[in-house]
């Protein structure tokens, strides 16, 4: 929802980031995969119980998700291989995050978030299948409830309440 509203304009504010970093030269693909790795440690972090530290990797992880995307198109190396490892990626990083949360809960026998885990899995397998159906069918498909980072926060603050009895 939120990525529709901004859609690519965020891009030229990216790059000027990404420029003072590593200069004008780069590869996309290496971006997402630090993105993939970050989503990893903050996965490993939850099985640590390490909270603050896995809001600070999820959100590198974020920021190397917007920002591969971002140096694709300014350098002009958008290539059909990048995107599709961007989204293996992305499908591989969601799933491993889910994973980890699901048996921090059920370590802990909280059986709601267990369930709330479990159905958020089953959507974020779904929604990318849907997508691919629906561009094979020739169907428009851009909407939905939420979108990756927008799910991410919304597991992480639930967890927040639950944990802090606000």
């Amino acid at each position: 929802m939120i990525g529709n509203r901004i859609g690519h304009r965020l891009d030229p504010y990216l790059y000027v980031v990404y420029r003072k970093l590593f200069g004008n030269r780069g590869n996309p693909n290496l971006l997402s995969l630090l993105g993939f790795l970050a989503t990893l440690a903050a996965s490993a972090l939850i099985l640590m119980d390490l909270w603050t530290a896995t809001g600070a990797a999820i959100l590198l992880s974020g920021f190397f998700d917007i920002l591969d995307g971002a140096v694709a198109r300014q350098l002009g190396k958008v290539t059909p291989f990048g995107g599709f490892l961007d989204s293996v990626l992305d499908r591989y990083s969601d799933m491993i995050f889910l994973l980890a949360l699901l048996l921090y809960y059920l370590r802990q026998e909280d059986a709601r978030q267990v369930v709330l885990v479990s159905v958020a899995s089953i959507g974020t397998a779904l929604v990318p299948y849907i997508r691919a159906k629906a561009e094979a069918a020739s169907v428009t498909c851009n909407v939905g409830l939420l979108e990756r980072g927008n799910a991410l926060f919304c597991l992480l603050l639930e967890h927040s309440s639950n944990r802090w009895s606000w």
